[in-house]
C-alpha cells in the first residue's frame, strides 16, 4: 500500500547556495497526492510546486523545481532521496524560503526524522514506473543510462583530479533500506580551489566546510573529522542520483548507471525516458513487487549513527 508520514516533521537550517534560513515541514498527504512543495512565504498566486521531472529548471550545482508561475524551490535532491529511500509516496512539504536546508550536507537527518515519526499506510496500491528498454544521454565525458531491472539499482563512476578523491566506483541495490544503510549519511563535497570562485559567483553562500560539506585539497581532506566513508564522494553522488530519480513521480524500477553524471544529466535522462516510445510503463505493484522497492521494511537500527 501507499504511505505517508504519520504526523508533521519539521527541520530548520540555512540553504547551501542562498545562505538563507528556512523552516521546512513534511506533512501527511492522502493517497495519490504524490510529493508537492508549498512556499508558505508567498501569499499571492500559485504557491504549489510539483516534485516531478518536468518541473525541473536548469540551475548550477543543485536541482531546482518551479511551477508555471515561476515559484521555485532549490536544492531538493537530498530531501527527495530521503523520501524515496524511506518509502514515502505522498507528502506535502511546506517551506518558508527558496531553498531546502542543507543541514549536515547529507540526507541522514531527514531519514531519521521520517523513520522516528513513522509511516501511515493508505488504502491504495503502490504504482511504479517500470523501465522497459535502455535509454542513455551524454554530455561531454559524462553519461547517464537507465536499463530494465527487477529492482532499483544504482551504479556510479566518478573521476576527479584531486588525489584524495581520484577514481571511485560503487554499485548498490536500493531495495529494502539499502539507501538508508549505505548512502544517507554521505555528505556533499567540493574542492578547496572551487569555494572562493563559487562564492564570488553568488553560489555556496551557506556553505560551511566541516559543518555541511566535505572539502578536499589535493591529496588530503581538509574538513575536521575527515570522511564518514573512504568512498564518501561516490556515495554522495549516488545519493544525489536517487534524489533526482525520485522526481519520476512514482517509484522507478530500473538500473541507473552514472558516469561523471550530475543533476542536469539525470534530469535529461528522465526526460528522454518519458518521451521515448515504449521505454517505460506504469505498473501496479503486487505484494512481492512492493518488497523490492526502496524503503520497504526499513527500521531505525539500519540508519547510520553519525555525529
Amino acid at each position: 500500500m501507499q504511505t505517508t508520514v504519520k504526523s508533521p516533521i519539521a527541520f530548520s537550517g540555512r540553504g547551501l547556495h542562498t545562505g538563507r534560513p528556512a523552516r521546512l515541514t513534511i506533512r501527511p498527504a492522502m493517497a495519490e497526492h504524490g510529493i508537492w512543495f508549498r512556499r508558505t512565504d508567498i501569499e499571492v498566486g500559485d504557491t504549489l510546486v510539483p516534485a516531478r521531472w518536468d518541473a525541473v529548471r536548469r540551475s548550477p550545482l543543485c536541482t531546482t523545481l518551479a511551477n508555471a508561475s515561476g515559484v521555485s524551490v532549490r536544492t531538493v535532491e537530498h530531501l527527495m532521496a530521503a523520501l524515496v529511500g524511506c518509502g514515502v509516496h505522498n507528502a506535502l512539504i511546506e517551506i518558508d524560503g527558496p531553498e531546502v536546508p542543507i543541514l549536515d550536507g547529507s540526507a541522514v537527518s531527514f531519514v531519521r526524522g521520517i523513520i522516528q515519526r513513522g509511516l501511515r499506510h493508505l488504502p491504495a496500491p503502490i504504482r511504479a514506473f517500470e523501465v522497459l528498454k535502455p535509454v542513455s544521454v551524454c554530455e561531454g565525458d559524462a553519461k547517464a543510462t537507465i536499463k530494465p531491472s527487477d529492482i532499483m539499482r544504482i551504479d556510479f563512476h566518478i573521476d576527479f583530479e584531486d588525489a584524495a578523491i581520484g577514481r571511485q566506483y560503487k554499485s548498490l541495490n536500493m531495495a529494502n533500506g539499502g539507501f538508508a544503510r549505505e548512502l544517507c549519511d554521505s555528505r556533499t563535497f567540493c574542492c578547496r580551489g572551487d569555494i572562493e570562485e563559487m562564492q564570488a559567483n553568488g553560489q555556496a553562500l551557506g556553505g560551511a566546510p566541516g559543518e555541511n560539506a566535505v572539502v578536499f585539497d589535493g591529496d588530503h581532506v581538509s574538513s575536521p573529522g575527515g570522511l564518514r566513508h573512504a568512498d564518501e564522494p561516490v556515495r554522495h553522488k549516488m545519493l544525489d542520483a536517487l534524489g533526482d530519480i525520485a522526481l519520476a513521480g512514482a517509484p522507478l524500477i530500473g538500473h541507473y548507471i552514472g558516469e561523471r553524471a550530475g543533476h542536469s544529466l539525470t534530469n535529461r535522462l528522465l526526460r528522454e525516458l518519458f518521451t521515448t516510445p515504449d521505454a517505460v510503463r506504469m505498473v501496479t505493484c503486487d505484494a512481492q513487487m512492493a518488497t523490492r522497492l526502496p524503503g520497504y521494511g526499513l527500521v531505525w537500527d539500519e540508519i547510520p549513527a553519525v555525529a
